[in-house]
């Protein structure tokens, strides 16, 4: 049975590079026969966070948002690609993820990162792993850590050079070990629905 997978990305500038990584895990995951789609925080194009999407009267919340809470509500995991800015987190991916905290609760997600130098985006997936145990979600402990980015990933996502080769070897750890955890967590919320 395949699994339903949400890979979720967040720059928002006119030359995004992090998107071939996003297209990297959306194809090789589709591979392993898994449900995927791509959540492109920019194409999306939430409004900046005033009121989240739990706050609105049931059935008054913009389409946008009545969407994206469906399908993260109906996901059975989460890979988030993100890149690093100065030290920190996309503005625009987490924007994103603020609009719901409920609908991620019990499932796991995982954590692809990515930068132009050869730190990968480290200190980002770092943030980024207290953010989403925070919001509820299970953070696998297998990552994914890409740089630079324009040398690793050619523009339509395929691994070039050697640290293309990297990256091939490593996601599938990342891989197998996000489906463990999205089947263990599949048979617990069926047995134990989440209190919500």
């Amino acid at each position: 049975m395949s699994n339903r997978i949400l890979v979720f990305y967040g720059s928002y500038r006119s030359d995004r590079m992090g998107i071939r990584l996003a297209q990297f895990v959306v194809e090789r995951l589709r591979r392993r026969g898994d449900e995927v789609e791509l959540i492109d925080a920019k194409a999306i194009n939430l409004p900046m966070l005033d009121r989240m999407y739990k706050e609105y009267p049931k059935g008054e919340a913009p389409e946008a948002l009545e969407r994206l809470a469906r399908k993260i509500r109906d996901a059975d995991g989460f890979v988030f690609v993100t890149g690093e800015y100065n030290w920190g987190v996309q503005p625009g991916l987490k924007n994103l993820t603020d609009h719901f905290l409920e609908e991620w609760f019990w499932r796991p997600a995982a954590i692809a990162s990515y930068s132009g130098g050869r730190l990968s985006g480290v200190r980002s997936a770092t943030t980024w792993h207290g953010i989403l145990s925070e919001m509820g979600m299970v953070v696998i402990s297998s990552t994914i850590a890409v740089g630079p980015i324009g040398q690793a990933l050619s523009a339509d996502g395929e691994p070039a050079g050697e640290a293309g080769q990297l990256l091939e070897r490593a996601f599938p750890r990342f891989a197998d070990d996000l489906r463990w955890w999205v089947e263990a967590a599949k048979v617990q919320r069926q047995h134990k629905p989440p209190p919500y």
